[in-house]
């Protein structure tokens, strides 16, 4: 090795040692500050006054009926729609974007011509429909309109606001 290879590569190792000492000395002096840093967001996410276990809380709580409401009989629970929510209120929230649209062939709302061969089936058949759902070579009807939090009652109140609409 030549005396001038040996000084370049000296020179290289010196040139690569100070870049690295001077990007620690950056990196150090970037993050000196940074407890100071933590310890104010920390005081700004405790400062708000509320304690950790209302930060932690649930969202949301479920409330299980006792075995002896469950027991009790209900008049009627599989005809009437519960109290505040009839066919319409049910319609809109959940049947009105297929069938105002005609997704998925669904019977457009108030179209007498695609609802009638539906109607001629029978009401109980349309109720067992929506309640079940419907694959077919038409179309498809997801069981109780895509909302399984609907009740057997209220589908069937859907039902009978779509079919008197569309007679």
């Amino acid at each position: 090795m030549t005396k001038k290879n040996h000084a370049m590569n000296v020179s290289i190792i010196l040139v690569i040692s100070v870049a690295l000492m001077v990007f620690m000395f950056v990196l150090v002096a970037h993050h000196r500050d940074m407890p100071d840093r933590v310890r104010l967001d920390r005081g700004a996410l405790l400062s708000t006054g509320s304690s950790v276990a209302e930060r932690i809380k649930p969202v949301a709580q479920v409330n299980v009926a006792s075995a002896e409401t469950q027991r009790a009989p209900v008049k009627n629970a599989a005809t009437a729609p519960p109290p505040g929510r009839n066919g319409q209120q049910v319609y809109q929230a959940s049947c009105v974007a297929c069938h105002d649209a005609g997704i998925a062939g669904a019977p457009k709302l108030g179209d007498k011509s695609q609802w009638a061969k539906h109607i001629v089936k029978g009401l109980d058949t349309l109720y067992a429909s929506a309640v079940n759902g419907v694959q077919g070579s038409a179309g498809a009807m997801p069981a109780r309109g895509g909302n399984p939090a609907l009740s057997n009652a209220e589908v069937r109140a859907a039902v009978d606001y779509m079919v008197a609409r569309s007679k």
